[in-house]
């Protein structure tokens, strides 16, 4: 067992192979083929009276921004382990790109994770040995490719994450907001299929958490980026396109923004959030 969920993360964002833990239902376009299809998804932990994930199935579309929220036990972050590979389901399928994950072994599990999904925590997980540049690096170091083509593929995105003058820096040197920019920068650069993310502005102020949901945003929008939010704040759930309310492991309730504003979706959240916490 990895001794800290830091360490966890860590490994994950560097893909190390064989790696363990031990630790209703909404419905995406159906016109559009599935980039991410669950499929009764359930999982049960040892010693546990209930699922963590009672039967779950949705599907995610090319493109789409959804968040996912829920109270903590609820069983969102089970199901974005169970999604990204970082864990296994009791019983169900998950597809990602065609791919059955059920059919991954751990070191294949390990490439896919280096080749098709990205990541964002509540930590920054930036290696404080290396200046910016080099962290974001990493991901499209081990991917084998030119040093030309790395610069290039840094340096044409790092203006609209707000960090090219900070790139040279070192992670000491950044603030907070700077830092998980850069963090998303080095997930979103080697251009993921699914970017997960997990209570991404947790640990900013409320002025760092606006630009980087902007920077998601627009990320989603002009890269065509698919993204996969865990978080319990009703404003960051805003900046999505479709939420999906987990409670005692099931998807009670789905949320489309439409046609609406993101201030009107923001209140239709919260709304809802108030009312599911009036009934529990």
């Amino acid at each position: 067992m990895y001794p800290c969920k830091k360490l966890r993360n860590l490994l994950i964002l560097f893909y190390i192979p064989k790696l363990t833990i031990l630790l209703s239902k909404a419905k995406g376009n159906k016109n559009m083929a599935a980039l991410l299809e669950a499929k009764n998804v359930t999982k049960i932990y040892a010693k546990s009276q209930h699922p963590s994930l009672n039967k779950v199935s949705f599907r995610v579309t090319d493109g789409e921004f959804i968040a996912i929220m829920g109270a903590s036990g609820s069983g969102k972050t089970t199901l974005l382990n169970v999604l990204s590979t970082i864990d296994t389901p009791t019983s169900g399928s998950i597809t990602i790109n065609g791919v059955n994950l059920r059919n991954l072994t751990d070191s294949k599990a390990a490439d896919f994770r280096r080749d098709n999904l990205g990541f964002i925590f509540q930590e920054y997980l930036l290696l404080d040995s290396l200046t910016i540049f080099e962290n974001i690096a990493v991901p499209l170091t081990l991917q084998k490719l030119s040093p030309k083509k790395i610069e290039s593929m840094i340096r044409s995105l790092a203006k609209s994450f707000g960090i090219d003058a900070q790139l040279d820096k070192y992670p000491s040197e950044l603030s907070g907001g700077q830092r998980q920019r850069a963090s998303a920068l080095r997930a979103i650069v080697k251009h993921p299929s699914i970017l997960f993310a997990d209570e991404p502005t947790g640990a900013l102020d409320s002025s760092s958490a606006t630009d980087l949901l902007n920077t998601l945003k627009e990320s989603n929008e002009s890269l065509h980026t698919t993204i996969l939010m865990v978080t319990h704040d009703a404003y960051a759930a805003s900046f999505a396109d479709r939420i999906l309310i987990f409670k005692d492991g099931c998807i009670i309730q789905e949320l489309l923004k439409q046609n609406a504003d993101r201030r009107a979706f923001y209140e239709s959240i919260a709304q809802t959030i108030a009312k599911l916490d009036t009934e529990r």
